[in-house]
């Protein structure tokens, strides 16, 4: 016997969820959308030349009219833009053109879309893989995956790591000022690298990731800065990077990701300098499950299922501690390993930046 065969339905509730279900289709179409959008330009050319009609926006992004058409339509049914029935143009609100078409904001969120695109195109992959709890390694999943990642990321990192991360953290300023020697472990693509390097002179630092291709491109975005003679790339685990006396460790959104985070803090505790720091940026989250039911949680939870989980089952313990964590487990961690002082020294919507020391 089902809960149905006893359970009286109110059929109100049920149709609300219904309507509301159709919209969850809505948006996960809409997710390869906004990839669609922000590849062809289509946002750009509504910010810049808006408002336009179909056949304006494919002429200025030189694509199908027919596309475009549907592309607008189905934009204007989500709200992202308005649509004027009296001229048939549509318009990209200004407040939207700050989150889909300026890169440099920290609220652009096209690479939010694109991490998610590329991690739905491989779920396929996963539904088989957790039959048995197996994992999938990072540099496995799709491209749009480790694009969209530090697409997402670095606006955030430009507008708060220099201006006020970093200076949240005692005493780590005036060591980056006078020279010091940094470690960023998880570095990806390289972006945190080339800010940190490219705001303090005087100090050296060494990248490190286990994607050796996210080094190759990190090691091209070095180059193209300027930055080579201070910079070095290798690629290594977490409890594998080289070198030691450091006086600052970093990691930006990625010891949730770790197969064994308690091993890579144990490596961080011998790598510090005695008067070291480690940072540890992590997905924004709460110590209670309950914390994390929210807009932001439900997306980092859909992450930790489908790419972050998948990927620390792939290595050696798997422990997967899942996206929302939480800085009580990442206290519990890090204290494993040694660490005696620990605090959250910043937060913003998307992030913790913790403080970690011996």
């Amino acid at each position: 016997m089902t809960t149905t065969d006893t359970a009286v339905i109110d059929e109100g509730k049920l149709m609300s969820f219904v309507f509301r279900a159709v919209d969850e289709v809505g948006a996960t179409l809409n997710c390869a959308l906004v990839v669609m959008g922000d590849r062809l330009g289509y946002y750009r050319a509504l910010a810049d030349y808006g408002p336009l009609a179909a056949p304006e926006l494919a002429a200025r992004t030189e694509t199908g009219e027919k596309y475009a058409r549907e592309w607008l339509n189905a934009q204007a049914a989500g709200g992202f833009v308005t649509y004027d029935s009296a001229t048939g143009e549509y318009t990209l609100p200004p407040e939207h053109a700050i989150a889909l078409a300026d890169e440099s904001s920290p609220a652009f969120l096209p690479g939010f879309f694109q991490i998610a695109f590329g991690t739905v195109s491989d779920a396929s992959r996963i539904f088989e893989l957790a039959r048995d709890g197996d994992g999938l390694a990072w540099g496995d999943h799709s491209t749009d995956v480790h694009v969209g990642c530090e697409r997402f990321f670095r606006p955030g990192y430009v507008a708060n790591l220099v201006s006020s991360w970093l200076p949240a953290l005692d005493g780590v300023v005036a060591k980056l000022e006078a020279g010091a020697r940094v470690a960023d472990l998880g570095c990806g693509h390289g972006s945190s690298t080339v800010i940190m390097a490219e705001a303090f002179p005087q100090s050296t630092f060494v990248g490190s990731d286990a994607h050796a291709a996210s080094i190759d491109t990190a090691r091209q975005r070095i180059e193209d800065a300027g930055l080579s003679s201070r910079v070095s790339l290798e690629v290594a685990s977490g409890g594998e990077f080289t070198g030691t006396g450091f006086d600052l460790v970093t990691t930006f959104d990625a010891l949730h990701d770790m197969g064994d985070p308690v091993g890579t803090a144990r490596h961080v505790h011998a790598a510090l300098a005695e008067e070291g720091t480690w940072m540890i940026v992590e997905p924004a989250a709460g110590d209670r499950v309950e914390d994390n039911f929210n807009p932001v949680g439900r997306a980092y939870y859909g992450f930790s299922t489908l790419l972050c989980t998948p990927s620390s089952l792939s290595q050696d313990v798997g422990l997967a501690i899942g996206t929302q964590a939480g800085p009580a487990k990442i206290r519990d961690i890090v204290t494993a390993a040694g660490f005696t002082s620990f605090r959250v020294a910043a937060q913003t919507p998307f992030n913790n930046v913790l403080e970690v020391r011996k």
